[in-house]
């Protein structure tokens, strides 16, 4: 397995919607082809791809194959990512601090901004804001 072959099985749209099908637990092939709506042939070359690439695991069950997630290339995946990650963070961290020093006094004074308040259904409400039926 190749830090190449991991990140070709995951380009396709299709095997990452079945990497996340089986980040929820594992499934025969038959509810893989309903949940992804790709035909038999199709997703099973999906999950040869996968299965090469060393992401998923596969079992006999009966006549059915089972297939699994293998989280040891995702955990390659995560270290590979990390210092990326690192480097997100603090550039979202720099990002807040320039953000806070660039407010207007007055917002930094106030607080967050938040939402109107609206009213809910069932609440009384001083105007008239409804528009009249067909009927009316």
């Amino acid at each position: 397995m190749s830090d190449a072959s991991l990140w070709a099985a995951l380009a396709d749209p299709h095997r990452r919607a079945i990497v996340a099908l089986l980040l929820e637990r594992p499934r025969p092939v038959g509810e893989i082809v309903e949940a992804c709506g790709l035909s038999q042939p199709s997703t099973s070359k999906h999950l040869k791809v996968l299965r090469d690439a060393g992401l998923v695991r596969v079992r006999q069950d009966a006549q059915r194959r089972v297939y699994a997630l293998d989280p040891a290339p995702i955990a390659e995946l995560d270290t590979w990512l990390a210092p990326y990650r690192k480097l997100w963070n603090t550039s979202l961290d720099a990002l807040g601090r320039r953000l806070d020093e660039t407010a207007p006094e007055s917002a930094r004074a106030t607080g967050p901004v938040t939402a109107p308040e609206t009213s809910t259904a069932g609440e009384s409400s001083d105007e008239d804001t409804s528009t009249p039926s067909p009927k009316d």
